[in-house]
Protein backbone atom coordinates (compact mmCIF):
# COMPACT_ATOMS: atom_id res chain seq x y z
CA UNK A 1 0.00 0.00 0.00
CA UNK A 2 2.99 2.29 0.63
CA UNK A 3 3.79 1.98 -3.08
CA UNK A 4 0.45 3.63 -3.90
CA UNK A 5 1.38 6.64 -1.74
CA UNK A 6 4.85 6.89 -3.28
CA UNK A 7 3.39 6.63 -6.78
CA UNK A 8 0.90 9.39 -5.98
CA UNK A 9 3.62 11.68 -4.64
CA UNK A 10 5.89 10.98 -7.62
CA UNK A 11 3.16 11.73 -10.17
CA UNK A 12 2.00 14.84 -8.31
CA UNK A 13 5.60 16.08 -8.14
CA UNK A 14 5.81 15.68 -11.94
CA UNK A 15 2.63 17.75 -12.24
CA UNK A 16 4.28 20.50 -10.16
CA UNK A 17 7.41 20.35 -12.35
CA UNK A 18 5.29 20.61 -15.47
CA UNK A 19 3.48 23.63 -14.05
CA UNK A 20 6.79 25.36 -13.26
CA UNK A 21 8.01 24.63 -16.80
CA UNK A 22 4.85 26.19 -18.26
CA UNK A 23 5.25 29.25 -16.04
CA UNK A 24 8.88 29.69 -17.13
CA UNK A 25 7.81 29.85 -20.77
CA UNK A 26 5.30 32.66 -20.12
CA UNK A 27 6.60 35.96 -21.47
CA UNK A 28 6.20 38.30 -18.52
CA UNK A 29 7.94 41.51 -19.60
CA UNK A 30 11.29 40.46 -18.21
CA UNK A 31 13.91 38.72 -20.37
CA UNK A 32 13.96 35.01 -19.62
CA UNK A 33 15.76 32.43 -21.77
CA UNK A 34 13.08 29.86 -20.92
CA UNK A 35 10.65 31.55 -23.36
CA UNK A 36 12.75 30.01 -26.14
CA UNK A 37 12.49 26.45 -24.79
CA UNK A 38 9.55 25.62 -27.05
CA UNK A 39 11.06 27.22 -30.18
CA UNK A 40 12.57 24.68 -32.57
CA UNK A 41 14.83 25.60 -35.50
CA UNK A 42 14.82 23.46 -38.64
CA UNK A 43 18.56 22.74 -38.74
CA UNK A 44 19.45 20.45 -41.65
CA UNK A 45 15.98 18.92 -41.54
CA UNK A 46 16.11 18.23 -37.82
CA UNK A 47 14.12 20.33 -35.28
CA UNK A 48 16.72 21.67 -32.86
CA UNK A 49 16.23 23.80 -29.71
CA UNK A 50 17.84 27.25 -29.91
CA UNK A 51 19.90 26.69 -26.75
CA UNK A 52 21.69 23.83 -28.56
CA UNK A 53 22.64 26.09 -31.48
CA UNK A 54 23.54 29.35 -29.77
CA UNK A 55 24.57 31.10 -26.60
CA UNK A 56 21.51 32.72 -25.01
CA UNK A 57 22.16 35.52 -22.53
CA UNK A 58 20.36 38.36 -20.75
CA UNK A 59 22.55 41.48 -21.10
CA UNK A 60 19.82 43.76 -19.72
CA UNK A 61 16.59 43.21 -17.79
CA UNK A 62 14.37 43.31 -20.90
CA UNK A 63 16.79 42.14 -23.63
CA UNK A 64 17.62 38.58 -24.61
CA UNK A 65 20.70 38.09 -26.81
CA UNK A 66 21.13 35.00 -28.99
CA UNK A 67 24.56 34.45 -30.50
CA UNK A 68 24.70 31.39 -32.77
CA UNK A 69 27.84 29.27 -32.77
CA UNK A 70 27.49 28.92 -36.56
CA UNK A 71 26.84 32.33 -38.18
CA UNK A 72 25.04 30.68 -41.12
CA UNK A 73 22.19 29.68 -38.78
CA UNK A 74 21.37 33.28 -37.85
CA UNK A 75 18.54 33.63 -40.37
CA UNK A 76 17.15 30.16 -39.51
CA UNK A 77 16.94 31.10 -35.81
CA UNK A 78 15.37 34.45 -36.67
CA UNK A 79 12.69 32.77 -38.84
CA UNK A 80 11.94 30.20 -36.13
CA UNK A 81 11.43 32.96 -33.55
CA UNK A 82 9.16 34.90 -35.92
CA UNK A 83 7.10 31.76 -36.60
CA UNK A 84 6.77 30.95 -32.89
CA UNK A 85 4.05 32.21 -30.57
CA UNK A 86 6.27 34.27 -28.24
CA UNK A 87 5.10 37.50 -29.90
CA UNK A 88 8.42 39.35 -30.10
CA UNK A 89 10.09 40.43 -33.34
CA UNK A 90 13.80 39.64 -33.32
CA UNK A 91 16.35 42.22 -34.44
CA UNK A 92 19.35 40.85 -36.28
CA UNK A 93 22.63 42.79 -36.57
CA UNK A 94 24.46 40.11 -38.57
CA UNK A 95 26.11 38.47 -35.54
CA UNK A 96 23.59 38.53 -32.71
CA UNK A 97 19.80 38.32 -32.55
CA UNK A 98 18.23 40.51 -29.90
CA UNK A 99 14.75 40.11 -28.47
CA UNK A 100 13.52 43.25 -26.74
CA UNK A 101 10.71 42.50 -24.32
CA UNK A 102 8.23 45.38 -24.24
CA UNK A 103 6.96 46.69 -20.93
CA UNK A 104 3.66 45.06 -20.00
CA UNK A 105 0.43 47.01 -20.24
CA UNK A 106 -2.21 46.55 -17.54
CA UNK A 107 -4.36 44.68 -20.06
CA UNK A 108 -1.52 42.29 -20.94
CA UNK A 109 -0.80 41.69 -17.24
CA UNK A 110 -4.41 40.66 -16.67
CA UNK A 111 -4.29 38.40 -19.73
CA UNK A 112 -1.12 36.70 -18.48
CA UNK A 113 -2.67 36.34 -15.01
CA UNK A 114 -5.58 34.48 -16.61
CA UNK A 115 -3.10 32.17 -18.36
CA UNK A 116 -1.38 31.56 -15.01
CA UNK A 117 -4.74 30.72 -13.42
CA UNK A 118 -5.63 28.36 -16.27
CA UNK A 119 -2.32 26.49 -15.97
CA UNK A 120 -2.88 26.23 -12.20
CA UNK A 121 -6.40 24.89 -12.72
CA UNK A 122 -5.09 22.30 -15.21
CA UNK A 123 -2.45 21.23 -12.67
CA UNK A 124 -5.10 20.87 -9.95
CA UNK A 125 -7.19 18.72 -12.27
CA UNK A 126 -4.10 16.58 -12.90
CA UNK A 127 -3.49 16.17 -9.17
CA UNK A 128 -7.14 15.22 -8.58
CA UNK A 129 -6.99 12.67 -11.42
CA UNK A 130 -3.95 11.09 -9.76
CA UNK A 131 -5.92 10.95 -6.48
CA UNK A 132 -8.84 9.26 -8.25
CA UNK A 133 -6.53 6.66 -9.84
CA UNK A 134 -4.90 5.89 -6.48
CA UNK A 135 -8.26 5.55 -4.73
CA UNK A 136 -9.37 3.19 -7.51
CA UNK A 137 -6.25 1.07 -6.87
CA UNK A 138 -7.00 1.03 -3.15
CA UNK A 139 -10.60 -0.05 -3.79
CA UNK A 140 -9.34 -2.81 -6.09
CA UNK A 141 -6.99 -3.98 -3.32
CA UNK A 142 -9.95 -4.08 -0.91
CA UNK A 143 -12.07 -5.95 -3.45
CA UNK A 144 -9.29 -8.53 -3.90
CA UNK A 145 -9.09 -8.87 -0.09
CA UNK A 146 -5.50 -7.60 -0.03
CA UNK A 147 -6.39 -4.99 2.61
CA UNK A 148 -9.07 -4.56 5.26
CA UNK A 149 -11.82 -1.97 5.26
CA UNK A 150 -9.99 0.00 7.97
CA UNK A 151 -6.82 -0.02 5.84
CA UNK A 152 -8.86 1.20 2.89
CA UNK A 153 -10.30 4.09 4.89
CA UNK A 154 -6.85 5.00 6.25
CA UNK A 155 -5.30 4.85 2.77
CA UNK A 156 -8.02 7.02 1.23
CA UNK A 157 -7.56 9.61 3.98
CA UNK A 158 -3.78 9.61 3.46
CA UNK A 159 -4.21 10.02 -0.32
CA UNK A 160 -6.55 12.96 0.35
CA UNK A 161 -3.95 14.57 2.64
CA UNK A 162 -1.28 14.16 -0.04
CA UNK A 163 -3.67 15.65 -2.61
CA UNK A 164 -4.46 18.63 -0.39
CA UNK A 165 -0.74 19.22 0.13
CA UNK A 166 -0.06 19.30 -3.63
CA UNK A 167 -3.12 21.43 -4.41
CA UNK A 168 -1.77 23.95 -1.88
CA UNK A 169 1.66 23.86 -3.59
CA UNK A 170 0.00 24.58 -6.96
CA UNK A 171 -1.90 27.52 -5.47
CA UNK A 172 1.28 28.92 -3.87
CA UNK A 173 3.23 28.67 -7.13
CA UNK A 174 0.38 30.31 -9.06
CA UNK A 175 0.07 33.12 -6.52
CA UNK A 176 3.81 33.73 -6.67
CA UNK A 177 3.79 33.90 -10.49
CA UNK A 178 0.75 36.21 -10.51
CA UNK A 179 2.44 38.52 -8.00
CA UNK A 180 5.62 38.53 -10.12
CA UNK A 181 3.60 39.52 -13.21
CA UNK A 182 1.75 42.31 -11.43
CA UNK A 183 4.97 43.80 -10.00
CA UNK A 184 6.88 44.05 -13.27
Amino acid sequence: MESVFNLAKEKMEKTISSLKYEYNSIRAGRANAAVLDKVQVDYYGCPTPINQMAAVSVPEARILAIQPWDASTLSLIEKAIQASDIGINPSNDGRVIRLVFPALTEERRKQISKEVSQYAEDAKVGVRNIRRDCIDKIKAMKKNSEITEDDQKFAEEKIQKITDEYIKKVEEIAASKTQEIMEI
